[in-house]
């Protein structure tokens, strides 16, 4: 590329991409995920408070750790997750990695959607039916002007209902039913290897589950400016966003999990304390949090379904069609009882995800090393070989071992799966580079 060339390349982008407050503001209304209240909660039941906390800490420093580089990578590239997967895995492995991105955006869709949809029956009543119908009918419109367009105005006004919401609940859990230690102090018979133990390993696995996010940041953070880059890895997409998403809520949801009466770590327990807790207003803080989150869900999972479609069809369809469509596809999925499969789904996807930012990272760090430059997401899809031997070997051979390990049901499976994976495929991606001399599917590097 010229310099002329990138020059330009960068003039455009700081014209086009979304300023530092814009960006910051969209990406944090992922910090408002019921789920992050739930699996918070659901883990210090499972494995004892003080475990749950040491596997939160790890998560955090790894996560802050990971996404700073990936997000630093995506700024100074501007690539996305389907145009950095170009290069690792080629035009068709690329395709794949796109439809899993865009699979788990819906899923997550989904799953936030049916909490805000049992918080208005728990407080109407009327089949749970016609509640998924309005969730998606009013979520839907606020995706279908871009993701520029909305993300950070609306995140901007529902910012304060939650987490001033959030505040007025505890205080207001505690005032009724009284602040005891009890959350802080539970604890369970320890939990050996062999067993799926010991406890803060298989929160961290548990979490492992959310790499998604890596993903997410790629894409979020290719819409900022390269100006902006050492603000975003430090503060948009650093350790205080997940100190704040994981930690943060966390503690908030075990403290309501084990002081509320009746209520259970499960995927619509929390939400329906909170409405049964505080009505109406409980209910407006469930709206915030799930309308917040949702947004960049529709709209990561529509974009990449956009994206993957058009690739695997070879034609241009209008926005407009690919956001209906995958608000239908949202809506029936809603449906049915996938919010019960919530945590197979997470180590399933743990695999796959984990596989794919190992590599990435591998690359990111063998390219450093090597002086290599990135390619931009500017080059047409034809200039990429069909299929990458070693990152498409890699990510198969990782996903089915730590597929094939969770299968077996072994105990530790579940705690070490994941971990399996990463390792796998950052190895033997290495390995296969260096031994076949292909660095990226570029046909000319």
């Amino acid at each position: 590329m010229s310099t002329t060339k990138a020059a330009n390349t960068t003039d455009i982008n700081d014209e086009t991409q979304m300023g530092r407050g814009s960006l910051t503001m969209a990406w944090y209304g992922l910090v408002s995920a019921m789920f992050f209240v739930y699996i918070g909660a659901a883990l210090a039941v499972a494995y004892g408070t003080a475990n749950a906390i040491i596997g939160l800490i790890l998560t955090i420093i790894t996560f802050g750790a990971i996404n700073r580089v990936l997000s630093s990578y995506a700024l100074r590239h501007q690539l996305t997750v389907a145009q950095f997967s170009r290069s690792l895995l080629g035009r068709s492995g690329s395709i794949l990695a796109t439809l899993i991105f865009a699979a788990t955006a819906i899923y997550y869709a989904v799953f936030e959607g049916s909490i805000v949809a049992f918080a208005f029956q728990a407080q109407f009543g009327g089949p749970i039916a016609l509640w998924c119908a309005v969730v998606v009918l009013y979520s839907t419109p606020l995706v279908a002007g871009g993701v520029r367009n909305f993300l950070d105005k609306i995140n901007g006004w529902l910012l304060p209902l939650y987490w001033g919401g959030l505040i007025i609940a505890v205080a207001w859990a505690g005032t009724a039913h009284g602040f005891t230690p009890n959350w802080l102090t539970h604890a369970v018979p320890s939990l050996g290897f062999a067993a799926g133990g010991p406890g803060w390993l298989a929160t961290f696995a548990a979490y492992m589950g959310v790499w998604i996010l890596m993903m997410y940041t790629m894409d979020f953070a290719a819409l900022g400016k390269q100006k902006d880059e050492r603000f975003h890895k430090k503060v948009t997409f650093g350790w205080l966003f997940y100190t704040l998403a994981f930690g943060v809520n966390a503690l908030i949801g075990i403290f309501l999990t084990f002081t509320l009466p009746g209520v259970e770590a499960t995927e619509t327990g929390v939400a329906g304390g909170l409405v049964k807790l505080m009505g109406i207003f409980g209910l407006v803080v469930v709206f915030a949090s799930q309308t917040r989150i949702n947004t960049a869900n529709y709209a990561m999972g529509i974009s990449n379904l956009r994206e993957a479609g058009e690739r695997i069809l070879h034609i241009k369809l209008p926005a407009l069609l690919w956001t209906v469509l995958g608000a239908a596809i949202i809506f029936a999925l809603m449906l049915l009882p996938v919010v019960h499969y919530l945590l197979l789904a997470l180590a399933w996807q743990g695999v796959l995800v984990t596989g794919w930012v190992s590599i990435a990272l591998t690359q990111i760090a063998l390219d450093h090393r090597e002086g290599q430059a990135a390619e931009p997401g500017w080059i047409p899809d034809h200039s990429f070989r069909a299929v990458n031997v070693p990152g498409v070997t890699a990510w198969l051979v990782s996903a089915a071992a730590g597929l094939v390990i969770l299968q077996s049901h072994v105990a530790w499976g579940a705690s070490l799966g994941a971990v399996i994976t990463a390792v796998i495929s950052s190895l033997l991606y290495a390995l296969l580079r260096r031994a076949t001399g292909t660095r990226t599917a570029l046909r000319i590097t």
